[in-house]
Protein backbone atom coordinates (compact mmCIF):
# COMPACT_ATOMS: atom_id res chain seq x y z
CA UNK A 1 0.00 0.00 0.00
CA UNK A 2 2.64 2.03 0.69
CA UNK A 3 4.61 1.58 -2.49
CA UNK A 4 1.18 2.44 -4.30
CA UNK A 5 1.00 5.75 -2.46
CA UNK A 6 4.52 6.47 -3.27
CA UNK A 7 3.92 5.59 -6.83
CA UNK A 8 1.24 7.69 -6.82
CA UNK A 9 2.73 10.98 -5.51
CA UNK A 10 5.83 10.48 -7.85
CA UNK A 11 3.54 10.06 -11.05
CA UNK A 12 1.76 13.39 -9.91
CA UNK A 13 5.07 14.48 -9.53
CA UNK A 14 6.24 13.99 -12.95
CA UNK A 15 3.10 15.15 -14.25
CA UNK A 16 4.02 18.43 -12.28
CA UNK A 17 7.47 18.87 -14.18
CA UNK A 18 5.78 18.31 -17.38
CA UNK A 19 2.69 20.81 -17.29
CA UNK A 20 5.71 23.63 -15.84
CA UNK A 21 7.58 22.55 -18.34
CA UNK A 22 5.07 22.98 -20.98
CA UNK A 23 3.72 25.97 -19.46
CA UNK A 24 7.67 27.75 -19.34
CA UNK A 25 7.81 26.68 -22.98
CA UNK A 26 4.20 28.39 -23.67
CA UNK A 27 5.13 31.70 -21.90
CA UNK A 28 8.34 31.68 -23.87
CA UNK A 29 7.25 31.25 -26.85
CA UNK A 30 4.53 33.96 -26.09
CA UNK A 31 7.29 36.54 -24.86
CA UNK A 32 9.87 35.45 -27.71
CA UNK A 33 6.88 36.48 -30.51
CA UNK A 34 5.91 39.24 -28.70
CA UNK A 35 9.57 40.78 -28.29
CA UNK A 36 9.70 39.89 -32.43
CA UNK A 37 6.50 41.92 -33.17
CA UNK A 38 7.89 45.00 -30.89
CA UNK A 39 10.88 44.48 -32.45
CA UNK A 40 9.60 44.36 -36.06
CA UNK A 41 7.35 47.18 -35.52
CA UNK A 42 10.10 48.85 -34.48
CA UNK A 43 12.07 48.09 -37.72
CA UNK A 44 9.30 49.19 -39.91
CA UNK A 45 9.12 52.52 -38.30
CA UNK A 46 12.81 53.46 -38.64
CA UNK A 47 13.30 51.80 -41.96
CA UNK A 48 10.48 53.59 -43.53
CA UNK A 49 11.62 56.75 -42.19
CA UNK A 50 14.96 56.48 -43.10
CA UNK A 51 14.22 55.42 -46.59
CA UNK A 52 12.00 58.36 -47.22
CA UNK A 53 15.05 60.31 -45.37
CA UNK A 54 17.02 59.20 -48.55
CA UNK A 55 14.86 59.86 -51.15
CA UNK A 56 14.81 63.59 -49.75
CA UNK A 57 18.31 63.60 -49.71
CA UNK A 58 18.35 62.50 -53.11
CA UNK A 59 16.10 65.33 -54.48
CA UNK A 60 17.93 67.61 -52.81
CA UNK A 61 21.16 66.69 -54.27
CA UNK A 62 22.64 65.46 -50.95
CA UNK A 63 26.73 64.24 -50.99
CA UNK A 64 27.40 61.03 -52.32
CA UNK A 65 28.84 59.96 -49.01
CA UNK A 66 26.47 60.79 -46.62
CA UNK A 67 24.05 58.83 -48.64
CA UNK A 68 25.86 56.00 -48.77
CA UNK A 69 26.33 55.83 -45.36
CA UNK A 70 22.57 56.14 -44.42
CA UNK A 71 21.61 53.55 -47.54
CA UNK A 72 24.02 51.28 -45.53
CA UNK A 73 22.28 51.73 -41.91
CA UNK A 74 18.72 51.38 -44.45
CA UNK A 75 20.35 47.99 -45.42
CA UNK A 76 20.83 46.65 -41.90
CA UNK A 77 17.58 47.32 -40.82
CA UNK A 78 16.03 45.47 -44.02
CA UNK A 79 18.26 42.63 -43.75
CA UNK A 80 17.16 41.98 -39.94
CA UNK A 81 13.65 42.25 -41.32
CA UNK A 82 14.54 39.85 -43.59
CA UNK A 83 15.69 38.01 -40.66
CA UNK A 84 13.07 37.63 -38.25
CA UNK A 85 9.92 37.93 -40.77
CA UNK A 86 11.55 36.24 -44.31
CA UNK A 87 8.96 36.00 -47.30
CA UNK A 88 6.58 38.56 -45.16
CA UNK A 89 4.33 41.31 -46.37
CA UNK A 90 6.25 43.54 -44.51
CA UNK A 91 9.56 42.68 -45.86
CA UNK A 92 8.10 43.04 -49.35
CA UNK A 93 6.67 46.40 -48.57
CA UNK A 94 9.82 47.81 -47.38
CA UNK A 95 11.86 46.28 -50.49
CA UNK A 96 9.49 47.67 -52.52
CA UNK A 97 9.66 51.35 -51.12
CA UNK A 98 13.37 51.40 -50.58
CA UNK A 99 13.52 50.56 -54.35
CA UNK A 100 11.33 53.38 -55.10
CA UNK A 101 13.90 55.61 -52.95
CA UNK A 102 17.16 54.35 -54.83
CA UNK A 103 15.92 55.49 -58.15
CA UNK A 104 15.14 59.13 -56.82
CA UNK A 105 17.14 61.90 -58.69
CA UNK A 106 17.68 65.35 -57.96
CA UNK A 107 14.94 67.65 -58.40
CA UNK A 108 15.88 71.07 -56.73
CA UNK A 109 12.16 72.30 -58.29
CA UNK A 110 10.52 70.10 -55.67
CA UNK A 111 11.25 72.10 -52.95
CA UNK A 112 9.40 75.41 -53.85
CA UNK A 113 6.31 74.96 -51.73
CA UNK A 114 6.28 75.96 -48.02
CA UNK A 115 5.00 72.37 -47.25
CA UNK A 116 7.70 70.22 -49.20
CA UNK A 117 10.56 72.89 -47.96
CA UNK A 118 9.18 72.22 -44.33
CA UNK A 119 9.18 68.40 -44.75
CA UNK A 120 12.62 68.49 -45.91
CA UNK A 121 14.13 70.44 -43.30
CA UNK A 122 12.64 67.63 -41.15
CA UNK A 123 14.27 64.40 -42.96
CA UNK A 124 17.92 66.59 -43.23
CA UNK A 125 17.24 67.27 -39.29
CA UNK A 126 16.78 63.33 -38.74
CA UNK A 127 19.89 62.66 -41.10
CA UNK A 128 22.17 64.83 -38.98
CA UNK A 129 21.07 63.03 -35.86
CA UNK A 130 21.31 59.47 -37.76
CA UNK A 131 25.43 60.32 -38.46
CA UNK A 132 25.79 61.19 -34.85
CA UNK A 133 24.59 57.85 -34.05
CA UNK A 134 26.95 56.32 -36.49
CA UNK A 135 29.67 58.33 -35.26
CA UNK A 136 28.69 57.47 -31.79
CA UNK A 137 28.89 53.81 -32.31
CA UNK A 138 32.04 53.81 -34.42
CA UNK A 139 29.90 52.92 -37.84
CA UNK A 140 31.95 56.08 -38.84
CA UNK A 141 34.91 58.08 -37.62
CA UNK A 142 34.51 61.39 -35.46
CA UNK A 143 35.77 64.05 -37.62
CA UNK A 144 33.96 62.50 -40.73
CA UNK A 145 30.43 62.23 -38.93
CA UNK A 146 30.99 66.63 -38.25
CA UNK A 147 31.83 66.90 -41.26
CA UNK A 148 28.76 65.25 -42.18
CA UNK A 149 26.39 67.20 -40.43
CA UNK A 150 28.32 70.82 -41.35
CA UNK A 151 27.78 69.76 -45.22
CA UNK A 152 23.87 68.50 -44.06
CA UNK A 153 23.50 72.00 -42.36
CA UNK A 154 24.69 73.33 -45.30
CA UNK A 155 21.90 71.50 -47.76
CA UNK A 156 19.00 72.55 -45.50
CA UNK A 157 20.31 76.56 -45.48
CA UNK A 158 20.58 76.02 -49.36
CA UNK A 159 17.48 75.01 -49.46
CA UNK A 160 15.69 77.43 -48.47
CA UNK A 161 17.88 79.77 -50.12
CA UNK A 162 17.13 78.49 -53.19
CA UNK A 163 13.78 77.78 -52.95
CA UNK A 164 13.39 81.96 -51.93
CA UNK A 165 15.20 82.75 -55.27
CA UNK A 166 13.02 80.33 -57.72
CA UNK A 167 10.04 82.15 -56.29
CA UNK A 168 11.91 85.42 -57.08
CA UNK A 169 12.96 84.31 -60.52
CA UNK A 170 8.97 83.65 -61.59
CA UNK A 171 7.68 86.77 -59.57
CA UNK A 172 10.89 88.45 -61.56
CA UNK A 173 9.40 86.90 -65.42
CA UNK A 174 6.08 88.10 -64.24
CA UNK A 175 7.23 91.59 -63.81
CA UNK A 176 6.37 91.60 -60.20
CA UNK A 177 9.83 93.12 -59.48
CA UNK A 178 8.42 94.24 -55.18
CA UNK A 179 7.57 90.57 -54.41
CA UNK A 180 10.62 89.09 -56.36
CA UNK A 181 13.09 91.83 -54.51
CA UNK A 182 11.31 90.79 -50.75
CA UNK A 183 12.55 86.89 -52.31
CA UNK A 184 16.26 87.60 -53.00
CA UNK A 185 16.05 89.70 -49.89
CA UNK A 186 15.01 86.62 -48.05
CA UNK A 187 17.64 84.21 -49.76
CA UNK A 188 20.25 86.57 -49.04
CA UNK A 189 19.18 86.83 -45.18
CA UNK A 190 19.38 83.16 -44.75
CA UNK A 191 22.79 83.12 -45.89
CA UNK A 192 24.08 85.77 -43.94
CA UNK A 193 22.67 84.00 -40.67
CA UNK A 194 23.82 81.02 -41.65
CA UNK A 195 26.70 79.54 -39.45
CA UNK A 196 28.84 78.72 -42.19
CA UNK A 197 32.89 79.79 -42.82
CA UNK A 198 32.14 82.61 -45.04
CA UNK A 199 34.40 81.53 -48.25
CA UNK A 200 31.31 79.06 -48.37
CA UNK A 201 28.69 82.08 -49.00
CA UNK A 202 30.50 84.47 -51.07
CA UNK A 203 29.61 82.63 -54.27
CA UNK A 204 25.97 82.31 -53.54
CA UNK A 205 25.61 85.83 -52.14
CA UNK A 206 27.37 87.78 -55.24
CA UNK A 207 25.23 85.76 -57.76
CA UNK A 208 22.30 87.02 -54.92
CA UNK A 209 23.46 90.74 -54.74
CA UNK A 210 23.84 90.54 -58.94
CA UNK A 211 20.16 89.68 -59.02
CA UNK A 212 18.61 92.40 -56.35
CA UNK A 213 20.33 95.12 -58.51
CA UNK A 214 19.07 93.62 -61.78
CA UNK A 215 15.24 94.25 -60.13
CA UNK A 216 16.88 97.20 -58.31
CA UNK A 217 19.58 99.40 -60.25
CA UNK A 218 21.74 101.67 -57.02
CA UNK A 219 20.97 105.12 -57.12
CA UNK A 220 23.60 107.34 -59.19
CA UNK A 221 25.25 109.02 -56.75
CA UNK A 222 25.34 113.15 -56.41
CA UNK A 223 26.84 114.84 -58.59
CA UNK A 224 27.23 117.87 -56.82
CA UNK A 225 24.98 121.06 -55.59
CA UNK A 226 22.64 122.54 -57.34
CA UNK A 227 25.21 125.67 -57.74
CA UNK A 228 27.76 123.37 -59.27
CA UNK A 229 25.07 121.89 -61.79
CA UNK A 230 24.54 125.46 -62.58
CA UNK A 231 27.81 126.59 -63.58
CA UNK A 232 28.28 123.34 -65.48
CA UNK A 233 25.37 124.80 -67.58
CA UNK A 234 26.53 128.03 -68.15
Amino acid sequence: MLQQNLLFIILIAIVGVVALTVNYIISTRELQEKAKDKRLKWLKEQSEYLIQCLAVLREANCKDGIIDKLDQHANLLLEEITLLSPDSELQKEVEQLKNSADQTLPNPAAFESDRALKRAQIYINYAERMIARLAKSGRISVPLGKTYQQELYWLKITLVADAHIHQAQRFQANEDKITALSHYKHAKAVLLRAQIPQPEKTKRLKQIEQSIQQVQPRRRQSEGTLADRLDQLL
